[in-house]
């Protein structure tokens, strides 16, 4: 039998989100198979919440995936390596929740790019990092859709176009600290989301109207991120 989702805390995430408490239950027994493809549910005997306070990227724990349409054939996928965020929630007013991130476009890695290829995505007709060096994020809502999930929304400025963007965000659980291995608070989170690049005005390779020749307009992103809060003997248990 596939194992049931179960609900965890709500912490809204970027990353990134907004925080509430909660316990998990732990999933029933699974095959293998089904195993593999459960979802990660946090160890009950963490998710005990954490306080209010600023949570900052652990960017040891953190990864900004993201992929586009190439010729209808794939996705082609890349990732930005340095990248920072700062969360402030309070478990009480999880929607009160503020997020700002920000990205360093010249950190972009694609597999196995050809000879001079990434430049040739660093350049103007793509990111265009030498007049662009940083894309950034700062929230607006955040939204509680769920006992683990938020809609966050923002102002994203990349290319100099600050666009609103919205993405889904999963809380995956949290602790106060867990010294002295942990000296910090830390929670967990997922997000995913989409965007139009032509919103920003990079037009280039779009393909033409009723054809997939070229690089599709949509970018879908992941994010995984861990961050890490108020001092442990700070939080109350």
């Amino acid at each position: 039998m596939r194992p049931r989702p179960l609900s965890a805390l709500l912490l809204s995430a970027l990353t990134f989100g907004a925080c509430a408490s909660a316990l998990v239950a732990p999933p029933p027994e699974a095959s293998p198979a089904d195993a593999a493809l459960a979802p990660v549910i946090p160890d009950p005997s963490l998710a005990n919440g954490a306080g209010a306070g600023v949570y900052r990227l652990d960017k040891h724990h953190a990864s900004l995936v993201f992929a586009a349409d190439h010729l209808g054939f794939s996705n082609y996928v890349g990732q930005f390596t340095r990248f920072d965020a700062t969360l402030t929630i309070d478990p009480a007013a999880p929607e009160a929740a503020t997020l700002t991130a920000t990205v360093d476009p010249t950190s972009l890695t694609i597999p196995t790019p050809p000879d001079g290829f990434l430049e040739t995505l660093l350049g103007p007709d793509w990111l265009n990092t030498s007049a662009f060096p940083e894309i950034t994020f700062t929230s607006t809502q955040i939204r509680q859709t769920g006992p683990a999930d938020a809609e966050v929304t923002g102002n994203l400025t990349f290319l100099g176009a600050t666009v609103p963007v919205s993405f889904q965000a999963r809380f995956n659980g949290a602790y106060p600290g867990y010294p002295p291995y942990d000296p910090n608070a830390r929670a967990g989170f997922h997000a995913a989301g989409s965007l139009s690049r032509s919103a920003f005005g990079m037009t280039y390779g779009l393909p033409p109207e009723g054809s997939t020749m070229g690089v599709g307009d949509t970018v879908k992103f992941w994010i995984d991120a861990e961050f890490t809060g108020p001092p442990a003997e700070a939080v109350p248990t």
